[in-house]
């Protein structure tokens, strides 16, 4: 038996006119069903039960990497790389000394008084 206490959400839907089946909003929001591309899986079960699971295009762990914010800072670095503004490191130890002497200029720049 099913302990309907227990779900996020238990209602009933309508099957429309050629199968279409809308989701509450408040579910779809939840599950990021809203968004451009989303899709949901359908398993017709042997004991007669239909099983929807949301099936994003994007991981949801993965949301970040594609939020515009992001892209953006993608992009910069792209452009960086193709106009060889880049630098490459003999090996880890020189990277890390690298990014000392970046941090230590950086502290010295922010201590430095203002004109």
């Amino acid at each position: 038996m099913c302990d309907y206490r227990t779900m996020a959400f238990h209602g009933f839907v309508a099957v429309q006119g050629r199968g279409v089946v809308a989701l509450p909003a408040e579910v779809r929001r939840r599950l990021h069903l809203d968004e451009s591309g989303a899709q949901v899986e359908i398993t017709e079960r042997e004991d007669g039960v239909l099983e929807l699971r949301p099936a994003l295009p994007i991981p949801a762990d993965q949301r970040w990497f594609w939020e515009d914010r992001w892209q953006q800072r993608e992009k910069e670095v792209d452009e960086h790389v193709a106009a060889g503004r880049v630098t490459v490191h003999d090996d880890g130890d020189v990277f890390l000394d690298h990014l000392d002497q970046l941090d230590a200029q950086a502290q010295a720049d922010d201590a430095a008084p203002q004109p």
